[in-house]
């Protein structure tokens, strides 16, 4: 999406976070939404494509998100308040996190390098 104002939208990451052992989580997907409802949707179809391989709780987990929890997410975006979706596999901890955030408009690629861009020189070891 090309932009020439900065425009209000949801920075949304999924992380993966192993319970038996002590390490940082694992960043493993990132998104960035344009609107409160393509930002839900993200965590919803992420959901929805694992549930068949989730246990018992980590499903009902799951599914108690896509039918209550993610109106109460989809309130709080409209808001302007962060989010977070978390459910427990077995002994791995996958958390969904959608912010609020400002995009700030790519400079032009089109106009060039600035003059003084010229006056660099390539950096020599001796």
């Amino acid at each position: 999406m090309l932009m020439d104002q900065p425009q209000w939208g949801y920075w949304c990451e999924c992380w993966t976070e192993d319970l038996t052992v002590e390490a940082w989580p694992v960043l493993r997907a990132s998104f960035d939404a344009y609107s409160a409802p393509q930002a839900d949707r993200w965590v919803a179809v992420a959901l929805r494509t694992i549930s068949p391989a989730l246990d018992p709780d980590a499903s009902q987990e799951a599914w108690g998100w896509l039918y209550d929890g993610r109106i109460a997410t989809r309130k709080a975006l409209l808001r302007a308040e962060p989010s977070t979706v978390t459910l427990t596999q077995s002994h791995t901890r996958i958390t969904w996190t959608i912010r609020p955030v400002i995009f700030l408009p790519l400079a032009d690629r089109q106009i060039g390098l600035p003059s003084c861009a010229d006056s660099f020189q390539p950096h020599r070891h001796d």
